[in-house]
């Protein structure tokens, strides 16, 4: 009984035995095919290849025109609307100009009472002062002869014996003081006013005018009118709204002529330049396209939010009244393009230091192959040395494996 059982094969045993077969079967398998590794490739193909930067801008007219304001006041009338084309000189807006009338009055009144003094200052004094120094100097005069004979007759009868020296120095006395009455009265006759309230006077006329000057802009353009053609595109106020001065009453524009203000992150800002082909987009009218060119290509960088950008204006050349000020826009500007070259997926192009390279599958095993490349954009790289039509590259292993030198590989779909 003992024996019998001695003679059958335990189950670990048996176990153990059907493992180590399974191994060697996977050993020889795998030393039968040779260790391959599964790569996904691609072939070299010619292609037409373009390389694009996108980024955002916001639209602007090249030339605009924006009513402000001149003082604070009321809104009487709004002539135009919004989407309305105007020419050179239409009326848009009026205010109301009773403040603007009041200000023209008191500038007007002060330039008279300015112009006035200055003229009494050039004439040395008003009429009624001319007069009186006039009536003054006569009598000067009359006293200035009378003391002048009274001084004469006392010197004469001084050297007959008729006169005391008292009456004669006395004489002498009043002919001095009739002398220097003449003499203040003939300067300020001819001279009343000094060099420096002359240019004080002076001063105050052309304030004076300077005022009348800004209080008649002021009440001209309460009727404000457009200096050039085209639409308007903004009307921010109603009527009979009161608004400060400076206030942004109404913009006019050519909505044929816009430019876009655009702004590059620094790395793209070496790729530009002015003449590039442009593509714009906005988001508001998803079916329709516009096209322009580069007009000015970044000139320097600047910090915008978190980024630092460069700024381009963008001119738009096919614009028709369709695309909005102050609207944001995807522009997207071509730096280059090929036709007909030979091309890679940018996924098979490695790059080591300076160096370019890729894998190139020949029978059955990776060869690394450095090459020149042109233009690479999102997808695509152009090459323009190193590889043939006939050549296939790898891209990548489906096992995520390293791809190196020598590796015995699996071409898979």
């Amino acid at each position: 009984m003992t024996s019998a059982q001695t003679s059958r094969p335990r189950p670990l045993v048996l176990l153990g035995i059907v493992l180590v077969l399974a191994v060697l079967t996977i050993l020889g398998v795998k030393s039968f095919s040779g260790d391959l590794v599964e790569v996904r490739v691609a072939g070299v193909n010619r292609q037409n290849l373009i390389s694009t930067v996108p980024t955002t801008g916001k639209v602007e007219p090249v030339e605009e025109f924006q009513a402000h304001a001149t003082a604070p006041g009321v809104i009487e009338n709004i002539y135009v609307e919004v989407g309305q084309k105007v020419k050179a000189g239409d009326l848009l807006v009026k205010m109301n100009d009773s403040d603007a009338a009041a200000r023209l009055a008191s500038a007007t009144s002060a330039l008279r009472s300015a112009e006035v003094s200055a003229q009494d200052v050039l004439q040395n004094g008003t009429t009624e002062e001319r007069i009186g120094i006039s009536g003054d100097l006569n009598r000067a005069q009359i006293q200035q002869k009378q003391a002048t004979s009274d001084l004469v007759a006392l010197r004469q009868l001084q050297q007959k014996g008729a006169a005391s020296s008292a009456e004669v120095a006395a004489a002498e006395q009043r002919l001095q003081t009739a002398n220097s009455s003449l003499q203040s009265l003939q300067q300020r006759s001819t001279s009343r006013y000094s060099a420096a309230e002359r240019t004080r006077s002076q001063a105050q006329l052309a304030d004076a005018q300077a005022a009348v000057k800004a209080a008649n802009r002021t009440y001209a353009s309460v009727n404000m009118r457009t200096p050039i053609s085209g639409t308007v595109y903004s009307i921010p106020v109603s009527e009979y709204d009161f608004v400060p001065a400076g206030e942004d009453l109404m913009d006019v524009a050519d909505l044929n002529r816009i430019q876009i203000r655009a702004y590059f992150d620094e790395p793209e800002i070496g790729k530009l330049s002015p003449g590039q082909a442009v593509k714009i987009v906005w988001d508001a009218k998803p079916t329709m396209t516009w096209h322009g060119h580069i007009e000015r290509a970044p000139t320097t960088v600047i910090a915008y939010g978190t980024r630092n950008v460069g700024e381009a204006l963008v001119t738009v050349d096919d614009a028709k009244g369709d695309l909005l000020p102050n609207t944001n826009v995807t522009v997207t500007v071509t730096t280059s393009q090929r036709f007909n070259v030979l091309s890679i997926p940018r996924e098979a192009l490695h790059t080591e230091g300076s160096i370019d390279f890729v894998y190139k599958v020949v029978a059955g095993k990776l060869v690394r192959t450095p090459v020149q490349v042109g233009i690479v954009n999102l997808t695509r790289v152009e090459i323009i040395g190193g590889l043939t039509e006939k050549d296939t590259v790898a891209l990548s292993s489906t096992s995520n494996r390293d791809l190196t030198p020598g590796l015995a590989v699996k071409i898979v779909e």
